[in-house]
């Protein structure tokens, strides 16, 4: 019997897996349409699946030393209360609260997908997950706060009727392979996204389908599908309906 398994993309070997679009136009790994609401694309772009260079470090200009100056020191003055093995970069905490410590967002020698679904961590969580039948990817989908993707927010400000708080999570995107429609793959991973999200402390979630548009054009998928996952029709829109689940 064939096995499902659901991944978070939380590292570059996850990210490998994201399976091909159905039109070979569209590329989920150089896809920034949620994330750029004004020049935001879903077109194929092989220069994205190559390394993010990193940044040249910012020049200063030399300034003579001042001989009246106290000598310069490096860093944050030293807080007796703390360890001292600090990282330089970290603001100073409070001493008697617990040590938290957090991922950081990969922003460079990565593919810039890679790095927009990353940008989360440590505060959110992963932004997508795929969907592995027998170790073969079949599914994709891509959520998050609504805050991490302003083309959402600017659909969502076109109604009113919508609720403003608590704020929801979103899911952008679900696919599904060709070979693989039609066996509800789709359905079981947004089902795990909705739990996820559960966990993270979110109470419902949305989705914006593109009403008409050909199903290899789009990963918002329909309205129809959305209902068949557990959602209501929150804004029944000609051109850009809402679909709401609470959690």
């Amino acid at each position: 019997m064939a096995t499902l398994r659901i991944v978070d993309i939380a590292d570059l070997e996850a990210f490998g897996l994201l399976p091909p679009c159905a039109d070979p136009g569209f590329d989920h790994r150089s896809c920034d349409y949620w994330e750029d609401a004004e020049r935001g694309s879903k077109a194929a772009r092989s220069s994205w699946l190559e390394a993010a260079p990193a940044p040249a470090p910012a020049s200063r200009p030399a300034v003579a030393d001042n001989p009246f100056a106290p000598p310069a020191t490096r860093g944050p003055a030293l807080n007796p209360f703390l360890g001292g093995d600090e990282d330089a970069d970290e603001d100073l905490d409070n001493p008697f609260a617990p040590r938290v410590t957090r991922e950081r967002p990969v922003r460079t020698g990565v593919p810039r997908k890679y790095a927009l679904l990353d940008r989360g961590r440590g505060v959110f969580g992963t932004y997508a997950k795929v969907a592995l039948l027998d170790g073969e990817p079949v599914a994709y989908a891509q959520f998050g706060p609504l805050s991490a993707y302003p083309r959402a927010q600017r659909v969502r400000d076109l109604y009113v009727q919508l609720p403003a708080s608590p704020l929801p999570a979103v899911i952008t995107c679900i696919a599904t392979t060709p070979a693989a429609r039609g066996a509800g793959h789709a359905r079981r991973l947004v089902e795990a996204v909705c739990t996820d999200l559960a966990g993270r402390g979110f109470s419902a979630v949305e989705a914006y389908p593109e009403a008409g548009a050909r199903p290899d054009a789009t990963s918002a998928a329909t309205s129809a599908f959305w209902v068949a996952c557990g959602f209501a029709v929150a804004v029944d829109d000609d051109r850009f309906p809402v679909v709401r689940r609470e959690l």
